[in-house]
This record gives structure tokens, sequence and C-alpha cells, in this order.
């Protein structure tokens, strides 16, 4: 079953040529200078396209990046399957590599560092359904996530000017452009995590200090994706491939609710560090999506050692008054000493801040 769907993906992909290339894992000590030495993603400057065997994958509620697009990724091993589990992400065997690139929709007057995009959820997905067209995108980098005896390494990676690869930048680095937002342009000084960095957002349990791969979920995959054409759940299709053991089947069931998509943006953007385990565990602050929703949830809860973060307000969430709560403060502003999460943007989140005010907005009670 397995063999069959990998030659299945390859005709979907389009990839028939690329799919001639293995896969390449190479020692966490020695990684190549280049993108493409691994196998994963190939371009040519003119379109991007996936390796056979490698599974592209939507989530249900995404890191905010500054408005970037996201094509993520997951390459196993040939005879190898993650494993399913309801309340955490999926175990993944030795030899995964799951990638992320970020791109951007490329601006009708389109010039190198110049960059639009669109905001609609479907058309956020269909313009990050492989292959990608490069005449309409722009790759800015692409994060790999790669498992290994003892445990996972982070390699960012950023592309040329050609489109037709990537190249390792330990060390991160610094992009600027123009991002063009419903016809107002704004600056964009857009930071490429250093390997350090990516561990700060994909080390939830603190204390264990290990790197782990954040978005591969039941419930964030639990959803429909273009590439796959048709409405099934994603968990579903990888069960069915062999991909996944032990998953139930599954009936789609993307956060619907105000509450809902208010605890899912949540969790996605504030819980890698916002969790009992977490690097702001001293916060006791808990915003991942199965803590009840209580006062370590924010609810008439005073800060802890937030300096101006605060804002002069009291409670991090003050129930029916979004204005007064430091949540949604925190989340208006850009400058580092205030603003939240304090990795992976540089700009406003508009529609994020809308979301969690209106659910506040909607609170009932009083502090």
């Amino acid at each position: 079953m397995r063999s069959c769907s990998i030659c299945l993906l390859a005709l979907l992909l389009g990839a028939c040529g690329f799919a001639q290339r293995e896969v390449q894992v190479f020692p966490a000590d020695e990684p190549p200078e280049n993108l493409s030495a691994w196998g994963v993603l190939q371009a040519d400057g003119d379109q991007l396209v996936l390796n056979a065997g490698v599974i592209p994958y939507e989530l249900n509620s995404a890191l905010f990046s500054d408005y970037a697009l996201k094509l993520r990724t997951v390459w196993m091993p040939e005879a190898s399957s993650a494993t399913y589990h309801a309340d955490r992400e999926f175990e993944f065997p030795v030899g995964t590599i799951i990638s992320k690139t970020f791109h951007y929709r490329k601006a009708e007057d389109w010039r190198s560092g110049h960059a639009s995009v669109k905001y609609a959820a479907q058309e956020r997905v269909e313009n990050s359904v492989p292959p990608l067209d490069l005449k309409r995108q722009w790759l800015l980098e692409t994060r790999l996530l790669v498992r290994y005896t003892d445990g996972w390494r982070a390699f960012p990676y950023v592309w040329n000017a050609a489109q037709t690869d990537a190249t390792l930048e330990i060390a991160g680095e610094l992009r600027q452009f123009t991002l063009d937002k419903d016809g107002e342009l704004q600056p964009v000084n857009y930071v490429v995590p250093d390997v350090n960095q990516c561990g700060g957002c994909h080390t939830p349990d603190h204390t264990a200090g290990n790197l782990r791969p954040l978005g591969p979920r039941a419930w964030q995959l639990n959803r429909p994706y273009a590439w796959w054409q048709d409405a099934g759940s994603q968990v579903n299709h990888w069960r069915d491939r062999g991909l996944l053991l032990k998953a139930p089947e599954m009936d789609v069931t993307t956060p619907g609710s105000l509450e809902q998509r208010a605890r899912a943006y949540l969790d996605a953007n504030c819980a890698h560090c916002h969790n009992p385990a977490g690097a702001a565990d001293t916060s006791a602050l808990h915003l991942n999506i199965e803590a009840p929703l209580d006062r370590k949830f924010g609810l008439c809860k005073t800060p802890v050692a937030v300096g101006r973060g605060s804002g002069d307000h009291s409670y991090d969430i003050y129930p029916g008054r979004p204005e007064e709560s430091i949540m949604v403060y925190r989340m208006q502003h850009t400058d580092p000493a205030i603003a939240m999460p304090e990795l992976g943007r540089g700009i406003v989140h508009v529609e994020g801040v809308a979301l969690i005010s209106e659910w506040i907005a909607a609170l009932p009670g009083e502090c």
C-alpha cells in the first residue's frame, strides 16, 4: 500500500523527473550547505516541486509569521510510519524530515524586495498547494526539522534571488522588504531565526530541553487539504496510506465557534512557551488548547513580573473588556520589550488581534 501510494503521490505532484532522486539524511553535525542536497524540495526558478514520498500538509491554526504563506511537508524513511497520539504531537521515526517553506505572493509591480499577501483562509491554502508557481510566489526561507536517534535538529535555509536553491544560515538572517496589505505599504524586517531561536519555540518542555515538532497533532491535521483532492481529514489519508499508526477514523472538525478559533489561535501562537512545562512556566499563564478556561488561562489573572508590558492594565484577560486586557495590549505592539509572541513576528497581526478581542469581549463575568 505504501509503495503504491508513493507512485500516486509522484504523479499528483507533477515531479516525475525529480522523483528519481533519493531523499538523503545527513549527519547532524554535517548538514549540507544547499537545501537541494537533502532531496526533499527542488526549484528551478519557475516552479517548486516535492520529491516522491514527501507529503505536504496544512494546519487548522497556524503560527503568524508576518503574513507569510507556508508550505509544510513531512518525509519518513521507506517502511516507517509515525504513531498517532490524541493529546500531543505525533511520534515520528528516526530519519524523518519535516520542512516548512515561507513564501509570499508577488505584488503586481513585483521586484526583489516587494511582496503582497492574501488573507482569506481558502486562498491561503490554495497558495500553499504544491507545486508552487514561482512566477507568482516568492520563496524566502525553508526550515528543516530532522529526527536523529538522540532527538530533533533544526536547520534554517535562505533562498537565493534566482529561486533555484537555498543556503544554510546557522546564524540566521535579516530580510527587509515592503508588504502590500490591502493597498497599504509597510516595511517588514523579516528575521530568519538562528538555530538557537528555532529551539526557543520548538522546545515546549523547558525542563526536558528537547526540540519537538509543534504542528503535526490530531486537532491541527484533522481538516481537509486541497492537495488530497477531496474533503476528507488529513489524518485519515495518512493512516490509510500507512503513514500513521493507531489513528482512529476521524470526522473533520475544524475550529468553528468563536471560542474554538480563539483558543486554537492562542495554542498555535503562544502555547509553545505558555504551557505548564514551557519556557514561560513562571508566568503561570497556560494557553495550551487543553488547558481549562480559568485564572491560569488569564481570566482576571494579575501579571507576574511583566514590567511595562502590562500597559498599566491589571489583568491578562479582563472578560468583556479587550481594551483593558494585557493580552490584547501586547499583541498590538511591536516593541520587543512589550510584544508577544517575542519571536516570529515584526509587525502586528491585525486579524489575530481582532479575533482575540472579539472573544474577550464576549466573555461573561467581571474581575
